[in-house]
């Protein structure tokens, strides 16, 4: 498993933030969505948690590398994190939306997807989503994600090629996916 150094990880999206890049893509897409609560599975260090509990919303985090949770819990004292797998998470409670911003499935250990899908799925409310967004032809396609969130109970609601809701063509490197209980 690559293990990061949370500071240097955030520091490359302050970096961005303050040369003018708007880097709150994900945290925009969610909150057009209107959830009330979100888990942000994979959080890092809480760049997108952070900025959805600045809009009001209730936000949990959860990440397997202590560095990046170490940055977040410095940077969001009030956002509740959790150091977890999230393969075998369970906090006992749903979430409007369940997030997967930033490749979360392409960090897995090779063959987890499932799991990490399936983890993520127990943590969604009845007419909840769960939201991933990861690059495409990196070892884990569209195909094998869809699979997995079936084999979770869910299905496909909405496709795009960006954070920005662009279209989803024929021929993309990056999917954004929303799925929901069938």
């Amino acid at each position: 498993m690559t293990q990061w150094r949370g500071d240097d990880y955030q520091r490359r999206f302050d970096e961005l933030a303050s040369s003018g890049v708007d880097v709150h893509g994900e945290a925009t897409f969610v909150l057009r969505r209107g959830p009330t609560s979100v888990l942000d599975a994979g959080c890092g260090t809480g760049r997108v948690a952070i900025e959805l509990a600045r809009h009001g919303l209730e936000v949990v985090g959860v990440d397997v590398d202590r560095s990046m949770l170490e940055t977040a819990r410095v940077n969001g004292p009030g956002i509740t994190w959790h150091e977890h797998d999230l393969t075998t998470l369970d906090l006992g409670r749903v979430f409007d939306v369940v997030l997967l911003a930033g490749n979360v499935p392409l960090f897995a250990v090779p063959g987890s997807q499932r799991a990490l899908v399936s983890g993520c799925a127990r943590h969604i409310d009845s007419d909840g989503e769960l939201i991933a967004g990861f690059q495409l032809g990196r070892g884990y396609d569209l195909d094998a994600y869809d699979n997995d969130c079936r084999a979770a109970g869910l299905e496909l609601r909405e496709r795009y090629s960006t954070w920005a809701s662009d279209p989803f063509p024929l021929v993309a490197d990056y999917a954004v996916s929303i799925h929901h209980f069938v």
